[in-house]
């Protein structure tokens, strides 16, 4: 045997398919979704998986405002980000930022969950996060995906 039976498969972005997403987060925890999003993202489902390329779906999640959280989450989770100025720390507990922002709870929930460097910031534009049931990509024609057929 002078050849290997096999060939090592490594993809670039011109030639990954890359598919729309539909993803339903009502009823859904927040922790368990994101993970779940985040995979669909980075594109670690797909056979032809490629670590330093962006090989993932788009996604589209709808219904942000309808996540859950278990425990008391709700009034101990904070979110602290900083104006910049001295003494500038901000913080809200999930609560008030649902009320206020609901997307940004799942935005930053699954960008946490994305590689830190410049592919993770590549991978973050393949996310759309609506409020509600209506968007605007019904032209991409996105398959609906169940998150419990994922591992």
């Amino acid at each position: 045997m002078d050849t290997l039976s096999y060939k090592t498969v490594s993809i670039n972005k011109e030639n990954a398919e890359k598919k729309w997403l539909l993803v339903d987060a009502e009823g859904e925890t927040l922790g368990r979704m994101a993970s779940k999003v985040a995979q669909l993202i980075r594109g670690k489902h797909k056979p032809n998986f490629t670590p330093h390329v962006d090989c993932g779906d788009n996604v589209i999640v709808i219904n942000a405002e309808k996540v859950t959280m278990s425990g008391n989450k709700w009034e101990t989770k904070t979110y602290i980000r900083h104006t910049g100025f001295p003494g500038g720390q901000r913080s809200l507990t999930a609560a008030q930022l649902l009320e206020k922002r609901p997307e940004r709870i799942v935005e930053m929930a699954i960008k946490r969950m994305l590689p830190k460097n410049k592919l993770g910031s590549k991978l973050y534009k393949n996310l759309k996060v609506i409020v509600g049931t209506e968007h605007e990509f019904a032209a991409q024609k996105p398959e609906t995906i169940n998150l419990e057929s994922i591992k």
